[in-house]
């Protein structure tokens, strides 16, 4: 047998390709310490990306539980609001949410007849099963009886069963405003959640309103920071393993995460996970504002993107694997996930469009004023809306004027039935326009999401797109579009 040794030139090239040193085939002391270092580094940030989601919904969670609320015997209600801080969260439709601990139990899910969306999700943010109208049921109402994990018994007539892989899980249900927010909100607590074992006489729960109240759904105090690690450390304690995450738990392993084992990192591992963290955030937000990937643009001829990549998918599911970039962008930018989220078919669900460029391509200034021309009639069978958020809260913009969206069935119901409708954005009013502008905030950068509700045909097939959003000048402002 004859062992060939690398080629000086061959040799050469391996070493300006890599910051390691060996010799006679073997990694010096120095080189395998930075080395080991490097692989624990990029691990982390591999597991930042991946356990986002998961650390994501523990503050759903916290914020549920620090408003005094009880998983399985509270859903809160709420017409959300720029003082509600959760990323991408809308004013379009109300929302009902509870966090439910199936360790209690099978637990179920009774939806009235009635225009109605919604969803559960596990704790990694998985989609388990959806209510209402995008689901089975649609409007007619029915019932879905959520399994905890390895529960294998019987599940009783009449109901549609969603397994879940986590013991704790978030319902979120919208109650479509067709005739106003008040009755929307209403029709919101007559969604019931029970116990199997109390089907027979249900107990009543708690709804109450958080419209009015300041609440904080994000993980911004621990994305860039150890705390971060520390809240994942303990999610992975309390939830059962899931077989296809393995991988991604072993990646946790030599950082100090440890299932079953106390999170202590010594003074090494906790610069590095403080490091990854932030490394981490930035690469989930290039994702979301600069990604490399061609197929985000909707149209080739605008700035508009696709908020998510993957269509009619809610686990980011491909023949090839998770799509990690399009999960990735989705959940810096958004909470809960659905196959109706991402649904490109006429009629099905909503339609989420980013933007977040001016017609040159440079990214919205909350200091800059902006037109935005729509085309009319928007091809929404029931509805339409456009929502400023802020770039670095990825929430609802924060103003004096606490306003972030114009909307067809409120702000924009009565604007007219012309050829295109005038929108404006930017720090000051345009004179005549108040009720057409959103106020931004200078220094800061926003996006919006245009969202559809059932849309038609013609919003896949070309026929109709809205405007790119087009600097203007103050003074061109004073007058009447």
């Amino acid at each position: 047998m004859v062992i060939h040794s690398l080629s000086s030139a061959h040799a050469g090239d391996a070493a300006a390709t890599t910051p390691y040193t060996f010799k006679a085939g073997y990694p010096t002391g120095a080189s395998g310490r930075h080395a080991a270092e490097d692989a624990d580094f990029q691990r982390a940030v591999t597991a930042y990306r991946f356990w986002y989601p998961t650390v994501s919904m523990q503050a759903i969670f916290e914020a549920s539980h620090g408003a005094g609320l009880k998983d399985n015997e509270a859903m809160f209600v709420m017409a959300t609001g720029p003082r509600h801080v959760g990323f991408t969260l809308n004013s379009d439709t109300p929302y009902a949410a509870a966090v439910l601990d199936l360790r209690a139990g099978p637990i179920v899910i009774d939806v009235p007849p009635g225009p109605y969306i919604g969803l559960v999700d596990d704790h990694h943010q998985r989609w388990i099963v959806d209510v209402g109208l995008p689901s089975p049921d649609r409007d007619k109402g029915g019932k879905v009886l959520l399994v905890p994990p390895g529960d294998a018994g019987e599940v009783p007539a009449g109901y549609r069963v969603g397994r879940a892989s986590s013991v704790q899980v978030f319902l979120a249900v919208r109650a479509l405003p067709l005739k106003g927010e008040p009755a929307a909100l209403d029709a919101l607590r007559a969604v019931r959640i029970y116990p199997l074992a109390s089907a027979a006489s249900p107990p009543p729960i708690e709804t109450p309103d958080m419209t009015s109240k300041p609440m904080d759904f994000t993980p911004l105090r621990w994305e860039d920071k150890l705390e971060f690690w520390k809240v994942l450390a303990s999610i992975l304690d309390t939830e059962p393993s899931a077989p296809e995450f393995a991988a991604m738990q072993g990646l946790l392993a030599p950082l100090g995460i440890v299932k079953g084992k106390p999170f202590a990192p010594d003074a090494r591992q906790r610069a590095l996970l403080e490091r990854a963290a932030r490394v981490g955030r930035d690469q989930l937000l290039v994702s979301a504002w600069e990604s490399q990937r061609a197929d985000k643009q909707v149209w080739s001829d605008r700035r508009w993107e696709w908020a998510g990549l993957i269509a009619d998918n809610g686990n980011f599911e491909t023949p090839s694997g998770l799509d990690l970039e399009a999960r990735d962008r989705w959940f810096a930018q958004a909470i809960a996930a659905s196959p109706a989220m991402f649904r490109r078919t006429s009629g099905a669900g909503s339609l989420y469009w980013l933007g977040l460029r001016d017609s040159s391509g440079a990214y919205l200034d909350g200091g800059q004023h902006y037109k935005l021309s729509i085309p009319l009639p928007v091809p929404a069978k029931l509805f339409w809306s456009v929502t400023v958020y802020d770039a670095q809260t990825r929430s609802q913009v924060q103003t004096d004027r606490d306003q972030a969206a114009l909307r067809s069935l409120f702000e924009l119901k009565d604007a007219g039935q012309g050829r295109r409708l005038d929108l404006y954005f930017g720090p000051s009013a345009p004179r005549g326009q108040e009720t057409r502008w959103i106020q931004t905030v200078p220094g800061r950068g926003w996006f919006v999401y245009l969202r559809l509700y059932a849309p038609a045909a013609n919003a896949f097939d070309g026929q109709w797109k809205p405007g790119d959003f087009e600097r203007v000048a103050v003074e061109s402002l004073a007058g009447p579009v």
